[in-house]
């Protein structure tokens, strides 16, 4: 950080750094609380679990179009004053779904509050320029704990909010959270701002189409990117799936049981940064492979254990610990690369995320509407052999990076 910087960006405080964590919290949950009340959500609109599907599929890929189309403009507008009109647009789009009297609504609000989830990905540029280098990794991964803590606390609380006071009112709790965060953004974040580099003030086409020549000059990124789509992906439809599972007839649970079956996925604020420090020893592409072989073996476990729910603990917490941190090897294989290159990199490799995770969203309660239980636990169990067919191929052209990353 220069001496100018210093002087235009004033450090944020240990307080503003803890409510900027709390501000990604909140606006990463909204994506998440339909995953345990999605039957609650079908039944309500009287529609059937493949069609359902349809909500959190539209959704992510409206998520990734915006990341797209709206996150580089972060190169060249103020990163504050970017997050604070898409946080408002995250409320409306909440609202719709709040208020809405039929599923097309419902679903236009959803999509509508997809694509404006964009401060998650802007929150951390923003307190990278405000904070002394040697804190910067402190800094980002306490934004990235905020990630994973909206993620928990969507899953567990909408389960219980469902099962005792109604679906609608997880999403008025929902709306009245992003309000109060709207509200609070422009009070926590400092106005201060310097003029974006002149190389950022390209137009606005250029500046999103200068991604796509990365894909031939970097082409693991493709496959980087393929890995996460289908990790990110089974993993939601393995949960749409879940909780579609745990609450019909014939297992018999409430919604809450659903989140507290997702309580387990706070192991992986624990686990994720010790996995990444054995991933710094052994190379990424080594230790996503040999997550990616453990993920397998535990999804494997969905069949013979589905018929439990306490059985179900275990590909669960499997699933739930190593997946974060297959995310994290890939991140690596493109983060060692040039300053230059990684906002661009990063584009390209959320945007292929997304549009796995919109995919996913769809099939899975249609593969479950159609199959049952049975069917879903079978193809999440292709697609993690297929993962771990691509993090082979990886580690094979690319070898395991631990070199490249010491020397970086």
């Amino acid at each position: 950080m220069s001496n100018d910087e210093k002087a235009t960006y004033p450090h944020l405080t240990r307080r503003q750094e803890l409510l900027l964590a709390l501000a990604v919290a909140v606006v990463t949950a909204n994506a998440y609380y339909i995953h345990p009340i999605i039957r609650d959500v079908a039944d309500g609109f009287g529609i059937s679990d493949a069609q359902i599907g349809i909500v959190p599929a539209l959704n992510q890929l409206a998520l990734a179009i915006g990341i797209l189309l709206l996150l580089p403009l972060g190169d060249r507008y103020s990163n504050r004053n970017l997050t604070i009109v898409f946080t408002a647009g995250q409320c409306l789009g909440l609202a719709l779904m709040t208020l809405a009297p039929g599923f097309v609504l419902f679903t236009t609000g959803s999509t509508l509050l997809g694509f404006f989830t964009i401060a998650p990905y802007l929150l951390p540029a923003y307190a990278s320029k405000r904070v002394a280098p040697e804190r910067l990794g402190h800094v980002t991964a306490t934004l990235t704990a905020g990630i994973l803590f909206g993620i928990l606390v969507a899953r567990v609380g909408a389960g219980v909010v469902a099962e005792h006071f109604g679906w609608r009112t997880v999403y008025w709790a929902a709306t009245i959270a992003m309000v109060a965060i709207a509200i609070a953004l422009p009070r926590i974040m400092p106005k201060s701002e310097v003029a974006a580099p002149k190389e950022a003030k390209q137009p606005y086409l250029q500046l999103v189409l200068s991604v796509f020549p990365l894909l031939r000059s970097h082409p693991e990124i493709i496959i980087s990117g393929a890995i996460q789509a289908i990790g990110f992906g089974q993993f939601i439809a393995l949960w749409l799936a879940l909780a579609l599972h745990l609450t019909s007839p014939e297992m018999g649970y409430g919604t809450d049981a659903v989140g507290y079956l997702a309580g387990f996925a706070a192991l992986s604020v624990l686990t994720t940064p010790r996995l990444g420090k054995w991933s710094d020893r052994i190379g990424p592409r080594r230790a996503r492979l040999y997550l990616a072989l453990i993920q397998t073996a535990g999804t494997a476990l969905l069949l013979p254990f589905g018929g439990s729910i306490w059985l179900l603990m275990i590909p669960i917490l499997i699933t739930s610990t190593v997946g974060p941190a297959i995310d994290v090897g890939s991140r690596m294989t493109f983060l060692s690369k040039e300053p230059a290159l990684r906002t661009r990199l990063t584009t390209i490799y959320i945007v292929i995320m997304f549009i796995g995770g919109g995919a996913f969203s769809f099939l899975g309660p249609a593969i479950f509407d159609a199959f049952g239980w049975d069917g879903i636990a079978t193809a999440v169990l292709i697609c993690c052999a297929a993962l771990t067919a691509l993090c082979a191929l990886a580690l094979k052209l690319y070898g395991s990076g631990v070199t490249q990353l010491n020397t970086a």
